[in-house]
């Protein structure tokens, strides 16, 4: 079974991995073993917005940033297909972040656990959310 990460987990892992809850951090490690973590390929636009905006660091180019998490973490890179799409327009979220909606509909379409520290995200009953 896959194991989802938020945007936000895949930064932590690999600028400040202390972030990340010891229950995440353990659950990561036995996912990296097993190389079943995976991501929704939306999770590399929000990335790339962070670099644009200068709210992620800058010494390396945005894509070999992106391609290390890739490679370091084994990542699966999911797309966004349209039942994912679909999903995600449902009304079982509260979230208004589109990119948000689109990871959390990729976790359920997959039946696999979302590893995220977004609180919002933890209300979803068809989610199962690992922090």
């Amino acid at each position: 079974m896959l194991t989802i990460c938020d945007t936000h987990i895949l930064i932590f892992w690999q600028d400040n991995p202390k972030r990340l809850s010891t229950k995440a951090s353990l659950i990561l490690e036995k996912a990296l073993a097993t190389k079943s973590l995976a991501c929704s390929d939306i999770s590399f636009w929000e990335i790339a917005m962070l670099f644009k905006s200068g709210r992620l660091r800058n010494d390396i180019p945005a894509e070999q940033y992106m391609n290390d998490i890739i490679l370091t973490m084994s990542l699966t890179v999911l797309p966004v297909t349209p039942e994912i799409a679909a999903l995600s327009q449902q009304d079982i979220f509260i979230h208004k972040d589109p990119a948000d909606r689109l990871i959390a509909s990729t976790a359920i379409i997959h039946n696999s656990p979302l590893i995220t520290a977004d609180s919002k995200l933890q209300d979803i009953n068809q989610l199962s959310i690992i922090w």
